[in-house]
């Protein structure tokens, strides 16, 4: 099973890097990363921590990552290639596997490039290792979080706009919709929805707030989508 997944990730691996709208998306991200950090954190008389730009990119990426993600699987019904892999000696959790490690290793090395602005920031402050490393830990289970809702959204549909669309609509209701909510209730229901509020997990690794309950949030989340998008892939072999 590994070496098929691994086959399988390296194959994806190469379709993003060799993708257009991957490089866009690349693009995007790292001239709004780099305003950010010159707008909210390199700033007189600031705080020297990476916090507030590790909030903001939360943001950003609730739609860069489902256009990262649109292709993953709608090209492949838009294609025709679902039918070589369906047939392949590949299950469907293999294919999903190896799509979602493949723009994940894409997403992490695209994360890796900010690591400039950590040195470029500690010329001018100490910089607290723990809460770096528990916030970009916070943003690598964002990032698998995110990328998993886009894989499913693109098992949803063969138009890759649409599963974009898709994709935001659900990443926007984990985050925004449910963070507005939380501000307009009180009492059991704000804390309910404060739980079920992606970015209210994420900003604990942001504070340096290593909590195993926010770490179960994001795995066991990025789980439920794997597995989701698995069984739309199995519902469609036997249309």
């Amino acid at each position: 099973m590994i070496s098929r997944v691994m086959a399988l990730t390296q194959r994806e691996l190469a379709t993003t890097f060799l993708s257009p709208v991957a490089y866009i998306v690349a693009a995007v991200f790292l001239v709004a990363s780099g305003w950010l950090f010159m707008d909210n954190t390199l700033i007189d008389g600031g705080e020297a921590s990476m916090r507030f730009m590790l909030d903001s990119m939360a943001w950003l990426l609730i739609f860069a990552v489902p256009m990262l993600t649109m292709r993953l699987i709608s090209d492949e019904f838009a294609s025709g290639t679902i039918e070589t892999l369906m047939t392949a000696p590949v299950t469907d959790a293999e294919v999903v596997l190896g799509k979602f490690i493949g723009v994940f290793m894409f997403f992490v090395a695209l994360l890796a490039t900010t690591v400039l602005h950590i040195v470029l920031l500690s010329q001018y402050g100490q910089q607290d290792v723990n809460a770096l490393l528990y916030g970009y830990l916070g943003m690598i289970l964002l990032g698998g979080l995110y990328i998993s809702v886009g894989l499913f959204a693109s098992a949803m549909t063969r138009h890759q706009l649409l599963a974009a669309i898709i994709g935001v609509a659900v990443l926007a209701l984990l985050t925004i919709l449910v963070d507005t909510l939380a501000a307009l209730q009180g009492g059991q229901w704000r804390v309910v929805l404060s739980h079920v509020n992606v970015l209210y997990h994420f900003h604990n690794f942001s504070r340096g707030i290593f909590d195993t309950k926010d770490l179960v949030f994001f795995v066991s989340g990025t789980a439920l989508f794997l597995f989701l998008t698995i069984k739309v892939l199995e519902s469609r072999r036997w249309r």
